[in-house]
């Protein structure tokens, strides 16, 4: 890990001096995260490519006021999440989704495991698809992109309670949604 910081070191220096290569490293580096975590708040491939584009073009250019205080993968989610956000917004599309409080049917354990590898990552993406956009960031965060509950707190300015909170409802959500695309193939 400490060579990783010390390359990324290396490369920020190089970035606030504008040397090419080190954006290329950077984009090279973050941009599959980028499209994943845009995707899952604006929800369309297209829309999210661009989100992506923005959030690097808006953090080369303001590469100077990156302070370290967290790591540059910290800096950099926070400006593709709320770039993110910020397209839905203009969009017209961002609505809040209330579920009224309910209690969902567990899913088997069995539902993933008997897929196999590419059947799971398709029924999972789906299931991000079909969530809040709050919900799936937080899960893809936690359990994809294995961030802590205080990392997540910095990319997305939530609250470790309010993150918790999406945690728990967000694996509630995904496992009914998968029980139910499940129920819809048979």
């Amino acid at each position: 890990m400490l060579n990783s910081t010390f390359t990324e070191g290396i490369y920020i220096e190089k970035l606030v001096n504008g040397d090419e290569s080190a954006y290329r490293y950077f984009i090279r580096t973050y941009k599959d995260m980028a499209f994943t975590l845009a995707v899952s708040i604006v929800k369309d491939n297209f829309m999210a490519e661009e989100v992506a584009q923005d959030a690097f073009i808006k953090a080369f250019n303001n590469i100077k006021s990156f302070n370290g205080r967290a790591a540059f993968k910290t800096w950099i989610y926070r400006i593709i999440v709320n770039e993110a956000f910020l397209r839905l917004k203009k969009e017209k599309k961002h609505q809040l989704v209330y579920f009224e409080d309910y209690q969902a049917d567990i899913a088997d354990a069995n539902d993933l495991e008997n897929l196999n590898e590419s059947e799971r990552f398709e029924t999972i993406n789906r299931a991000f698809k079909l969530m809040p956009p709050n919900e799936a960031l937080a899960l893809r965060l936690f359990y994809l992109e294995e961030s802590s509950i205080k990392e997540i707190e910095v990319i997305t300015g939530y609250t470790e309670s309010n993150i918790k909170v999406l945690l728990h409802r967000g694996r509630k959500r995904m496992l009914t949604i998968i029980k139910n695309q499940k129920l819809e193939t048979v």
